[in-house]
């Protein structure tokens, strides 16, 4: 056998190594290779549907995560969204009551460590931007885990803009806050390249010292910024900020999905980052974010949702009019989580910006059930297939021709759903999107234009269509 030398083998166990690692980093949640509209994770094609709690899980001490998450689980639920602590907000913001982002006095947590001067905003010392917090960092690591043991996954926002100035007031990078002498600066220049005073190192070493902590992990999607189109966030910075991501997982030999928040309602995106995966849109009713987007060949999100008042009707239509656009990605805010109600039963005020509820948690699992009654990886939009609806009914329609349709009406007065299918023998499955009850009927068609009968219903209906030899 040819003898090799010590530095050689030594390269080649870390060139296996490496391969190791982007190995096991291709078991992390994933676009899905037969199709990029869809996740892949724990080798299933997944849809990642939730109503979650505002955020606050890691940074507010008193929340019991695990109780949150076994509640999340009990309701078929497999998502969570949470913000990292460069961020939080004061006791009454945007009118929220109980708000899991705006700890208790002495109950905030931070990524850095705490200075021996006193004089934070919220209460004790400063503090220290060159030095991280041990405690943190344990606690980040436990709430990914409890995540991943509820089949739960993480996005996980990195930064979020300061809408108003009491919010920067709060923030450890704010030169009030901290012993460094840094972020003497207006709220709209924190996430620039160019006039972050100082801060644009510290966010850079933030990023690198998350990835590496959670660089294990399966459950796990970056998002940039919450909101980046609020408080003078540049796309410069945000391109800056998937680019450190991405070159600490190449040195660390892994990879997550990285997300991008894109706006407020809809937008065509233009000139996307490469490594950007996830584009997320918030309060995107009607869904026309995925149509004018669908063509990147990446997951459309609606990653927030909410400020629509405190009826179930609204999220849930928002749902399922969402995902059967074409959508991969829900997530409602859920005021019904607050601390001391990791369970999901605070009885929110009326003057609740938004809600969420036990009920409305079901409606969501009844729509992730429905959905994974399909093979859903073989399905796209068709805005085609549907004709003569009333003014006041949307009909969103998923279909692999000739084979398996899913199809949602959103309003009321539908009694019949004319559709372009091919000839062929049809089992139909009406869905009560509220009861999660089932009511079967079948349907034979000559092909062309085929009109089917629609039960009578409240306020939303959801059909499943699938040929006899398609079942």
């Amino acid at each position: 056998m040819k003898r090799i030398s010590s530095l050689a083998f030594l390269s080649f166990l870390a060139g296996a190594a490496l391969l190791s690692g982007v190995a096991d980093a291709q078991e992390n949640i994933a676009l899905h290779p037969e199709n990029p509209h869809y996740f892949l994770y724990k080798d299933q094609p997944t849809l990642l549907i939730t109503s979650g709690e505002h955020y606050g899980a890691v940074v507010n001490l008193d929340f019991d995560y695990k109780t949150y998450f076994a509640t999340l689980k009990a309701d078929g639920l497999n998502l969570t969204r949470v913000f990292t602590g460069a961020y939080v907000e004061p006791m009454g913001a945007f009118n929220i009551a109980s708000n899991t982002l705006a700890p208790a006095a002495g109950k905030f947590i931070a990524p850095w460590a705490r200075s021996s001067r006193p004089g934070y905003a919220l209460g004790g010392n400063r503090f220290d931007l060159t030095k991280w917090n041990s405690r943190y960092f344990k606690r980040l690591r436990d709430f990914t885990t409890a995540a991943r043991k509820a089949g739960v996954v993480v996005e996980l926002a990195l930064f979020c803009p300061f809408y108003k100035d009491d919010q920067w007031a709060l923030s450890p990078m704010n030169h009030a806050n901290n012993v460094n002498g840094l972020g003497q600066i207006p709220k709209d220049d924190v996430y620039t390249l160019d006039k972050n005073g100082g801060l644009l190192q510290v966010q850079e070493a933030l990023v690198r010292k998350i990835v590496e902590e959670l660089k294990s992990y399966d459950n796990l999607i970056y998002e940039i910024c919450n909101e980046p189109y609020f408080g003078g966030v540049t796309m410069e910075w945000q391109h800056h900020i998937a680019d450190v991501i991405r070159e600490t997982e190449d040195a660390l030999g892994v990879r997550h999905l990285i997300s991008q928040n894109i706006a407020n309602g809809s937008e065509r995106i233009v000139n996307p980052h490469p490594e950007v995966s996830v584009f997320n849109f918030h309060y995107a009713t009607p869904p026309d974010a995925v149509a004018q987007n669908y063509h990147l060949n990446k997951v459309i999100g609606d990653n927030e949702t909410g400020f629509k008042g405190t009826e179930d009707i609204k999220y849930r239509m928002e749902a399922w009019e969402f995902i059967l656009a074409g959508g991969a990605l829900y997530n409602n805010l859920d005021y019904s989580f607050t601390v001391g109600h990791e369970k999901g039963t605070f009885a929110y005020p009326s003057t609740q910006p938004g809600g969420g509820s036990k009920a409305l948690r079901s409606q969501l699992r009844f729509l992730k059930e429905f959905m994974n009654k399909f093979d859903f990886l073989k399905m796209a939009p068709d805005s085609t297939l549907v004709s003569g609806l009333p003014d006041a009914v949307r009909v969103r329609v998923l279909a692999e021709e000739g084979s398996q349709y899913a199809a949602y009406i959103f309003g009321t007065g539908l009694t019949r759903l004319t559709m372009k299918l091919p000839e062929g023998e049809y089992e139909a499955e009406w869905l009560d999107p509220v009861t999660g009850k089932y009511t079967f009927g079948g349907v034979v068609h000559q092909g062309g234009l085929a009109t089917i009968a629609v039960p009578p219903y409240a306020d939303d209906y959801a059909l499943r269509l699938i040929t006899k030899t398609g079942k």
